[in-house]
């Protein structure tokens, strides 16, 4: 996927108070960096940071944190957030591969809002539920396993469907289409998903955990 290129997007997250950028000082301690045992959600590829940064000033009983490998992406996102005050909120400029770097057991929820659905079966390693991302994201919940998908994408929604139930998740809620699903679900729009939204096309949601 290509990206606006932002000028100077390193002093941007070098200076933002949001992005704390030595994130592996805290694993094992997040909760002492937002100064409170609130539940710790974290969204993958958080893109510009809509969603996260909406969720956050949403739920302020619940901590939020945005990782984005993609300087642009997450410099964006930073200069949205100039001169707001949203205590609830961090953002890690890093790759997710590297989640159990800077994170012990000490997540609630993930979510991933319109992942990078890398189609060709060569690429299969690199989707977010992967089962080498589901082994990876058992080393940093809490205890419950808790993730929440959306996406517009029907064929990585389908392959998402079967790897979670292969590892042992339930589905708590599944959507084919979420805008219109007789069941209203609180949802909280991307910037892709507006843009999807206005174009008429059916998002593709699913709540999954394993309690265990």
């Amino acid at each position: 996927m290509e990206y606006n290129k932002v000028k100077d997007a390193d002093k941007i997250i070098s200076r933002s108070s949001y992005i704390v950028n030595n994130p592996t000082k805290y694993k094992n301690k997040w909760s002492d960096l937002f100064g409170n045992k609130n539940p710790i959600c974290i969204e993958l590829g958080m893109g510009r940071g809509n969603f996260i940064i909406n969720m956050a000033k949403s739920n302020p009983n619940i901590n939020y944190i945005g990782i984005e490998l993609n300087e642009s992406q997450i410099a964006t996102a930073a200069t949205k957030l100039v001169n707001q005050q949203i205590n609830n909120l961090k953002l890690i400029n890093i790759d997710a591969m590297k989640l159990d770097t800077i994170f012990g057991k000490e997540i609630n929820t993930i979510y991933l809002t319109f992942s990078e659905p890398w189609p060709k079966k060569r690429d299969e390693k690199k989707r977010f539920t992967h089962y080498s991302y589901l082994k990876l994201y058992d080393k940093i919940f809490k205890k419950n396993k808790h993730i929440i998908l959306k996406t517009d994408n029907k064929i990585l929604f389908a392959y998402s469907l079967e790897t979670l139930s292969q590892y042992w998740y339930s589905f708590n809620r599944v959507s084919l289409d979420l805008h219109h699903d007789e069941n209203a679900i609180p949802n909280i729009m991307t910037d892709f998903e507006k843009k999807y939204y206005e174009e008429g096309r059916p998002i593709y949601y699913v709540d999954a955990e394993f309690n265990g």
